[in-house]
């Protein structure tokens, strides 16, 4: 193993300093428990970044007054009826964990401290009920001792920003994605591109996770938020225009149909002007808009096939380079506002910051939470084990900790060995240390050493979960020293239900809630298709950048289950990048059809099959050459294309075209005459 270097030294001693400042305030200002502000303090520091420790300071102490505050509600009216009181605890826990999953920002550990903190208020407040008022404000009071020291103290000593790890993400999303665009642009035949497809997803959720905490940062990076949320709207909405150019290229191909010299030039001079990175200027992008809007054909009733795919291909290129050249434009804001520059502050769509959502799955989460904290609470009561508390703590704790996980019992399981692993330093420093000292000074001394290494290892992804477990061992055993219970039995009572509570956990975890990679999978496409579905009847004109945003989000979900997966053709046989573009093609669809009367009617009818193909789709379907939803869309091709030519008919026919590849990228071409003919039949 490596030493500790000299960031992951500076990390521990800065914990450090702020856990034993939150101990020392604590036993000045005779708090009931101190070690909790002292393992407060470790808690809410997971990440280097100031911003990160301040936001989660927040949010820690929102939910820890909101778990207080239902422990005081609920205890003193319950106190009589124990099993009432599990239920209702159980019911709380479970509740807020449902919450805090479907919120899936650092903004959800809010709900989730309001859950797990009822319990650690609530359970060992039911042996002085009377008191449990007092013991919730000594609660609240102690961690707000140990977030606020702990903010304080990485804020002011050697604070690190996130500016730098933000940026970097951003230049590598943008490097990504500008390595993709010039690979289509170039027909590049790249064998890895689903991949860097789905890498190119994930960090672009990364990055809108990491944003969070920006507007926390001490930096100028702050003055930034506005622009870095919409620099990753816009880079969300590149996806959907990039593939579009590359299937309209590759149906060219296919039909034999060579591209006209002009287009290859523009394709290289987009492709140049990409290529050159930051020294792009955004101002080129009219000149290029201009040379592609004069490459559109006009659409008349006799278009055919390869001047529909010609129009779309244009129109998805004009797209593709007004997103880009904005971009461009955002990026040299962030650069202006971490020089200190004010820009004008810009709107925030906020629908466009949506994410993937799975009710049922947060909801199965919640019931092994409240399963596990019943049956701990049961197994207290029959048996009236002292220790009892500790585990309906623990299995409170930890079915919390691990629920965002398809499957969370391998690292509940891990937790549960290394906290066993932690009793050997926890008895030496309670029985064997503690009681020797008499002084706050040798407690600081003493205490150095173990959370010093096991700090500074959290920062390490390998060892992070087993330091942690580790650290939290210790402190939670020191935490003994508050109820001056310092005695071999009151300890491996302790100790036990620690235990207990943990392997519950897991047991109740891997019956209830536990899914494979597969079905993780199969849950995502399923709501793809059931966004599809419902975008496609949908009444009111649909938002297409809330749409792209939550369907790019699942594509970085998928990324790691479908390399997990053991039935991986299934999987990787829907593309969900194809989805994404289906999507915004009905969402533009649905736009224009409101300003075409005379093809509503066709258009209507075609999506509605589309939703009822979408409704009952199910993985791996066979492509139907006979549908007839693919006479529909040629009938809606018809309708559109022989109605007057307004801009509302253009965008009709690059969305219908879109769908049609989308769907049936296999079928002979569209034939205008045969099209009008099945029209005028019906």
């Amino acid at each position: 193993m490596k030493w500790v270097s000299a960031d992951e030294a500076l990390f521990s001693i800065k914990c450090y300093l702020s856990a034993m400042l939150a101990l020392y305030l604590a036993y000045a200002i005779g708090l009931p428990r101190p070690f909790w502000s002292m393992m407060t303090a470790y808690v809410v520091v997971t990440q280097p970044w100031v911003g990160s420790v301040r936001s989660k300071a927040l949010y820690r102490l929102g939910g820890t007054f909101l778990g207080s505050a239902a422990a005081v509600f609920m205890v003193p009216q319950l106190i009589n009826a124990p099993i009432l009181l599990s239920a209702a605890m159980a019911l709380w826990v479970g509740g807020c964990l449902y919450l805090s999953l479907l919120d899936r920002t650092p903004r959800s550990y809010v709900f989730m401290l309001a859950g797990y903190t009822a319990a650690l208020v609530g359970f060992p407040g039911v042996a002085d009920p009377g008191n449990i008022l007092n013991t919730a404000v000594a609660r609240v009071e102690e961690i707000g001792l140990g977030i606020i020291c702990a903010t304080v103290v990485h804020s002011v000593i050697f604070p690190r920003g996130i500016g730098s790890v933000v940026l970097a993400r951003l230049d590598k999303t943008g490097a990504e994605a500008r390595a993709w665009i010039q690979d289509v642009l170039k027909g590049t035949d790249v064998g890895t591109r689903d991949k860097d497809q789905r890498t190119l997803a994930n960090d672009i959720t990364q990055l809108r996770l990491l944003s969070t905490h920006v507007p926390f940062d001490p930096g100028n990076i702050r003055w930034t938020a506005p622009a870095l949320r919409v620099v990753q709207e816009r880079i969300v909405a590149l996806t959907p225009c990039v593939s579009a150019v590359e299937d309209r290229l590759r149906a060219l191909h296919d039909c034999g149909h060579e591209l006209p010299t002009a287009v290859k030039d523009i394709l290289r001079d987009v492709s140049e002007w990409i290529g050159a990175g930051a020294d792009a200027a955004p101002s080129q992008a009219a000149q290029l808009r201009g040379s592609i809007e004069r490459l559109s054909p006009v659409m008349h009733p006799d278009s055919e096939w390869t001047d529909m795919l010609m129009m779309s291909l244009t129109a998805r290129l004009r797209e593709l380079v007004d997103t880009y050249a904005e971009c461009l434009i955002l990026r040299k804001d962030i650069e202006d506002g971490l020089q200190g520059i004010s820009k004008r502050p810009r709107r925030r769509d906020e629908a466009a910051a949506g994410l993937h959502r799975d009710p049922g799955l947060a909801l199965l989460s919640a019931f092994a939470a409240a399963i596990a904290i019943f049956v701990c609470c049961a197994f207290w009561i029959l048996t009236a084990w002292t220790g009892g508390s500790a585990a309906v703590m623990m299995a409170a704790v930890f079915c919390c900790f691990f629920a965002t996980m398809d499957n969370p019992v391998p690292m509940i399981r891990q937790f549960l060995i290394y906290t066993a692993l932690s009793m050997p330093l926890s008895a030496l420093y309670l029985l064997g240390i503690m009681p020797a000292l008499h002084s706050f000074e040798m407690l600081a001394l003493a205490i150095f050493p173990a959370v010093f290494f096991l700090s500074a290892l959290t920062l390490r992804p390998a060892m992070a979960l087993k330091a942690a477990a580790l650290l939290f061992g210790v402190l939670g055993s020191l935490a003994l020293q508050d109820t001056n219970s310092l005695n071999l039995v009151s300890f491996i009572d302790s100790m036990l239900g620690q235990l207990a509570g943990t392997a519950v956990a897991a047991i109740v975890t891997a019956i209830f809630r536990t899914i494979s990679a597969d079905r993780a999978a199969r849950r995502i496409q399923a709501a793809n298709w059931r966004d599809l579905a419902t975008l496609a009847v949908a009444a009111h004109k649909p938002d297409a950048r809330a749409y792209t945003s939550r369907m790019l989000d699942r594509i970085g979900l998928l990324q790691p289950r479908l390399a997990l997966a053991t039935r991986r053709d299934d999987l990787v046989a829907t593309d969900a990048l194809l989805d994404l573009r289906i999507g915004n093609d009905i969402a533009g669809l649905q736009r224009a059809r409101r300003h075409l009367p005379i093809a509503d009617g066709a258009i209507q009818h075609m999506l509605h099959s589309l939703a009822q193909r979408f409704g009952g789709r199910l993985p791996n379907k066979a492509e139907d050459h006979a549908s007839p939803l693919l006479s529909q869309l040629d009938g809606a091709l018809s309708n559109v294309a022989n109605g007057p030519a307004v801009a509302a008919s253009n965008r009709a026919i690059v969305a219908l075209v879109g769908i049609r590849r989308g769907l049936f990228p296999n079928a002979s071409d569209y034939q205008p005459r045969l099209a009008t003919a099945e029209v005028q039949a019906i």
